[in-house]
């Protein structure tokens, strides 16, 4: 397949379970986001996918990030080719596991809430919901100009005040520019740096299990 990746299968026997990729932050890999899939809803499949590129000093990313500019710069040609690979690999994970393609979710921190917006801004008729957790916009990977008609991806966005490496000035960002952009916001903000905390643990799974419907085991 696409990209390296962990599964968690569903706790009750489906069919055709709802699917959630989990994508991880720079410097980290698969392994990271996985230690969430036990606070995670047990219908679903949970698939955490590692990013495609090398990270120095360690563990991989979606996209390099030049340190020395101010904000710190993406390398916009290695965040599209991800976004074409996580579009693939979303697709092959379906039919590889026979999950529900009408019940995909996307949940990433850091880089990986970046990537997962990107996801859902290019494709938002291919997701039921998209969280996305101490992010920010890559602004190249914007659409050009907004949706006329077609469906609106609900979007969980969460950010900690206290951010120092993803500042809050960033998720305020995402405030004003994603509805506009065919996007339903629901914007969470906590006192925590660039972390996952208790509370926006329990919120994020929380709501992917609404994005579900009906009760969760």
């Amino acid at each position: 397949m696409t990209l390296e990746h962990l599964v968690r299968r569903p706790g009750a026997a489906s069919a055709r379970p709802p699917l959630a990729v989990l994508l991880h932050g720079i410097g980290a890999d698969e392994t990271d986001l996985f230690a969430l899939a036990p606070a995670l809803d047990p219908r679903l499949l949970v698939v955490s996918a590692r990013a495609p590129f090398e990270a120095e000093p360690m563990g991989y990313a979606w996209y390099a990030i030049d340190w020395y500019e101010h904000p710190p710069r993406p390398d916009v040609a290695q965040a599209r080719a991800s976004l074409e690979r996580l579009l693939a690999f979303v697709g092959e994970a379906v039919e590889a596991y026979d999950a529900d393609p009408s019940q995909v979710l996307l949940a990433g921190f850091s880089q990986g809430a970046s990537m997962a917006v990107s996801a859902a801004l290019a494709r938002p008729e291919a997701f039921l919901g998209v969280a996305a957790h101490s992010g920010r916009l890559l602004h190249a990977l914007l659409p050009a100009s907004p949706p006329h008609g077609g469906p609106r991806v609900p979007v969980l966005w969460q950010h900690g005040r206290l951010d120092p490496v993803v500042p809050m000035a960033f998720g305020d960002e995402a405030r004003r520019l994603l509805p506009p952009l065919g996007v339903d916001l629901d914007f969470r903000e906590y006192a925590i740096g660039h972390e996952i905390g208790a509370e926006s643990l329990r919120d994020l799974a929380t709501w992917l299990s609404g994005r579900l419907g009906g009760a969760g085991a």
